[in-house]
């Protein structure tokens, strides 16, 4: 049994029995969240790219867990820097995690790292989404991303049973776009993310579901807080 549980934002975490990794944790700037970075639980930390409301929690929770921060090359070593374990790796790649595995996926975004008070932006390497393969279910984790017609391509060569994508528009894809993307992916279930979290990304996401249904698509909504269990 592989639990899938919504943080909010784009915070999904992912568990087989002990083992439990988590994608891009920001808990603490995220008023919807009903979870606290020290309730986090995992083996490993994924993150999908350098944008503070994607990374803002990867460094306590990393150090709680002694559990490693998975990422491109570059953000990987903007982490180590902080004495964190990292392991780096890059689009197109396959790290094995024990309890799983998981093949980074590339993002039509950017990457960075604000420093505010110096007026500077880190490069944070460049964006992507993963396949997390756990217990024999595949899960698309999209990542933040604009719609690409290699979206296709991943679900022609992938069986994934659940697909979170984007919807909040602005930032990433709107519905419209992650209504295509849905179809591309072609997962038995799509769970709409990265939306409600700011006004500007507020969307209707029952709309969404419903829009996936009359596609013939299966969608659901998670609560922040929320388990589903595949």
């Amino acid at each position: 049994m592989t639990d899938i549980i919504f943080h909010g934002h784009s915070c999904v975490q992912i568990t087989s029995g002990d083992n439990s990794l988590v994608i891009d944790p920001f808990l603490r700037g995220n008023e919807l969240a009903v979870t606290k970075p020290e309730d986090i639980k995992v083996n490993t930390v994924l993150l999908t790219h350098a944008h503070m409301d994607h990374i803002l929690d990867a460094e306590p929770i990393s150090r709680a867990n002694n559990a490693p921060v998975v990422a491109n090359v570059e953000l990987a070593t903007y982490m180590s820097w902080k004495g964190l374990e990292t392991i780096g790796m890059n689009i197109g790649g396959t790290v094995d995690l024990g309890f799983a595995k998981a093949k980074m996926i590339q993002a039509f975004h950017s990457s960075g790292i604000t420093i505010a008070e110096e007026q500077r932006i880190i490069y944070g390497g460049m964006p992507g989404g993963y396949i997390i393969t756990v217990d024999g279910k595949t899960i698309l984790h999209a990542g933040d991303t604009a719609l690409y017609g290699d979206m296709k391509m991943i679900g022609d060569r992938h069986n994934i049973d659940v697909a979170l994508i984007p919807i909040g528009d602005h930032f990433t894809m709107g519905p419209e776009d992650a209504l295509q993307a849905a179809e591309w992916f072609g997962a038995k279930l799509t769970i709409p993310v990265h939306y409600n979290s700011f006004p500007v990304i507020r969307q209707d996401a029952e709309a969404f579901v419903q829009a996936l249904e009359a596609k013939g698509l299966k969608g659901q909504l998670l609560e922040p807080g929320q388990k589903l269990s595949i």
